[in-house]
């Protein structure tokens, strides 16, 4: 290893240790953009190149754009206000049917909309349905957070990783391919994680709460607008309807992001709802540094020969093997998200998945390997506060509203529930292959 490489890796290995321990008045954002830096101070990635892997990424970029304007504009409409109050009248009291209502909410949103609506969406409902009740926000925060991965992978629409991997291998296109493999696996997952979390935190659900301390539905409508409330749901549904057909038909799901963005914002205007200052402070501008940056410190690791390393070992461990095959790419895709985030470790084994000599390895074997780093990408993240972009804007969303989340204390739920979900999601996505 010459110092060039030496240096690559040192580059990558102090960005990635930066993100998680969070120094002081460091974020995210500004360690990705340094660790981007560090490596076209050193040549690995030229500005070219950085240039290129930027440009090719528009889909990401623009899809978080639009969706962040959904959150916004929605949320100005009262929706997430709405919600909230529906949420805790369904619950009729029941502190324990509230947590619940929570979940599937999340899930609901997940698998319609996406795991990072659900940060976007569901994170301001709970954060406001919780405060205004006065119980413990943790317990609700967290189901935030993780069912938004959990049930990532119910849908090819979930999350962006499946569009992005099922795009790149013909096995995996089609709804039934995907639900042959991963349904099962999905709802084990969902059952499982909900299961887990009312029992890890039975202790801080309370048995009760106050429904008078809730504001009606219907007031709430009044009090924003019906004819902008009514709007915006509208465009909600269509624009849910939108990411299951744009899924199907693989039209960028960036697009019909920025399509729903342009229709709610023109009823903001239309309505004389639109306000530019305040949806620009909601926009999460930081977050495009950090994917950014993030994809420049993977390139980096890729043009010293990583990804092709990576897969010859990959075929020597697994042989023919679709256990093997799915064990390793589930929990070695797992451990990589939580270091560099899911997005880019989606594109490291695409890389590598593209690179393997697929002439030693059984269709079967290799279907597995595609299916499990989807699985792996999805469910992974939830050990760490990086491991998913959905993640990142939850934890933002939670600082704004003055809730520090550590480290440390998100990864010690998470390793109790994450490697569970992911043994049982993987042995069922196995059971699938041998079908």
């Amino acid at each position: 290893m010459d110092w060039n490489v030496a240096a690559t890796v040192g580059v990558a290995l102090f960005t990635l240790a930066l993100i998680m321990i969070r120094p002081k008045k460091i974020n995210e954002a500004m360690t990705a953009l340094l660790g981007a830096i560090l490596m076209l101070a050193l040549g690995r990635v030229g500005l070219g190149d950085a240039t290129r892997v930027l440009a090719d990424k528009w889909d990401v970029f623009l899809f978080f754009l639009g969706l962040m304007t959904i959150a916004a504009v929605a949320d100005n409409a009262g929706f997430f206000d709405w919600t909230a109050a529906v949420a805790g009248q369904l619950a009729g009291g029941s502190g324990l049917r509230l947590f619940l209502n929570v979940c599937i909410l999340g899930v609901i949103i997940s698998t319609f909309l996406s795991n990072d609506a659900t940060a976007l969406i569901l994170t301001p409902v709970v954060f406001t349905l919780v405060s205004r009740l006065n119980l413990p926000v943790l317990p609700f925060m967290f189901a935030c957070t993780f069912l938004a991965d959990t049930a990532s992978f119910s849908l090819p629409v979930s999350n962006p990783i499946n569009i992005l991997v099922g795009g790149t291998f013909p096995q995996t296109q089609g709804l039934g391919n995907f639900w042959l493999h991963l349904l099962i696996p999905s709802l084990l997952a969902i059952t499982l994680n909900i299961g887990l979390f009312v029992l890890l935190f039975r202790k801080q659900i309370p048995k009760s709460f106050d429904l008078a301390a809730l504001e009606k539905p219907r007031r709430v409508i009044e009090v924003r607008g019906a004819g902008f409330f009514k709007y915006c749901l509208v465009c909600l549904c269509l624009i849910a309807v939108g990411y299951v057909v744009g899924s199907l038909l693989r039209i960028p799901l960036s697009l019909v992001a920025i399509s729903g963005a342009i229709l709610l914002v023109g009823g903001a205007i239309r309505f004389d709802r639109f306000h530019w200052p305040k949806l620009r402070q909601e926009i999460s501008w930081s977050i495009f540094i950090f994917i950014g940056g993030m994809f420049i410190v993977v390139r980096g690791i890729e043009n010293i020969g990583f990804t092709a390393q990576v897969g010859q070992w990959l075929v020597a461990i697994i042989g023919t093997s679709s256990f093997l095959a799915v064990m390793v790419g589930t929990f070695g895709t797992a451990i990589g998200t939580n270091f560099i985030n899911n997005v880019p470790m989606a594109l490291l084994a695409i890389s590598v998945l593209e690179q393997l000599n697929t002439t030693s390895l059984s269709s079967t074997t290799h279907t597995g390997l595609i299916y499990s780093v989807m699985l792996g990408a999805d469910l992974g993240p939830n050990l760490t506060t990086v491991g998913s972009l959905a993640t990142v804007l939850w934890l933002l969303i939670l600082r704004r509203k003055g809730l520090e989340i550590s480290a440390f204390q998100y990864f010690k739920l998470g390793l109790i529930a994450t490697p569970l979900m992911l043994l049982v999601a993987a042995l069922a996505l196995w059971v699938s292959l041998l079908i």
